[in-house]
């Protein structure tokens, strides 16, 4: 008998308070990931793969100026943008990665042609970009990203140097009973000398592997990739007896530990889910086969709306 599934989403965790986020923008953030799992609601419901579904529920949210990848990414030190994105499927754990691509309207798409369609993992700037467009995967003019809140941010950054972060991503484990996991971000305001941060690195930002669980973080990213977060948590479940909760908590432990802060979501093999966050916020949303869909921004974990 087939699985029922479970589609887990985020949207980042910096500077999710109601200080910041009045009534009327609250809403719009979060009606913009009921549109991200209602995509990924759409694949699996068609019996789709999880991989094609955390790859629809990640561009929705790649296409939304509100968050921290594809269309609202935010600019580096030198004014521009620079994507990063991944994908891994639990099944055979094939992966796919670009990063600092600079054109590429769903940066997330362009993992997936990695993973199908060549025998790399990663692949950076512009031969990522040649090979996106080989395979005709749509482009986006400069001006399509560069949105006039981001541009407000990257300015204060220059006179406070300040950064902020986010990532959107997704897990899933589908009614084939295979996880999977991805992510994409714009990296973090201000970044300098071609910066790339745990997002398209597997094993640091993004995980997936069906003996254990599938894992997307979200934070300071340096952090994450010193520590090699999602595999370090898959292997906890996996290895070190850990339920998928306790490895989620020790995971960001992990984290704390270094002085870094960020937040992730994870699903295992039996479908069970994990939000974690050390921040006051994080947007997420969960989805599950015959039930309700499930939003949140603020904390704690476990509240949703």
């Amino acid at each position: 008998m087939a699985a029922k599934y479970t589609l887990v989403i985020h949207a980042g965790c910096e500077g999710i308070t109601r200080k910041y986020y009045g009534p009327e923008a609250e809403q719009e953030h979060l009606a913009f990931l009921r549109k991200s799992l209602a995509a990924g609601r759409a694949v699996l419901d068609g019996g789709g793969r999880g991989l094609d579904a955390v790859c629809a529920a990640v561009e929705v949210l790649e296409d939304c100026p509100l968050f921290n990848a594809g269309r609202g990414s935010v600019f580096t030190h030198d004014g521009i943008i620079e994507m990063d994105a991944s994908l891994m499927s639990g099944a055979d754990l094939a992966a796919g990665a670009v990063a600092g691509v600079t054109g590429i309207k769903n940066p997330v798409r362009a993992a997936a042609l990695v993973l199908e369609k060549s025998s790399h993992v990663l692949l950076i700037g512009q031969g990522a970009e040649r090979f996106a467009e080989n395979f005709g995967l749509e482009k986006s003019d400069p001006e399509y990203f560069q949105t006039s809140r981001r541009r407000k941010e990257y300015l204060t950054a220059q006179k406070q140097a300040g950064e902020q972060f986010g990532t959107v991503g997704a897990v899933c484990f589908d009614r084939a009973g295979n996880l999977a996991a991805a992510s994409s971000t714009g990296g973090i305001t201000g970044k300098q000398y071609g910066r790339v941060g745990d997002s398209p690195v597997i094993g640091a930002g993004v995980y997936a592997d069906n003996a254990s669980c599938a894992v997307s973080c979200t934070g300071e990213g340096e952090f994450f990739l010193r520590r090699v977060a999602a595999k370090r948590i898959a292997a906890m479940v996996e290895f070190g007896g850990f339920s998928l909760e306790a490895g989620a908590a020790a995971g960001l432990d992990n984290i704390k530990a270094l002085g870094g802060k960020g937040g992730l979501i994870a699903v295992d093999k039996a479908g069970r889910t994990a939000i974690s966050f050390t921040t006051r916020g994080m947007f997420r949303g969960l989805a599950r086969q015959g039930e309700t869909d499930r939003v949140a921004m603020f904390g704690p974990p476990g509240s949703w709306h």
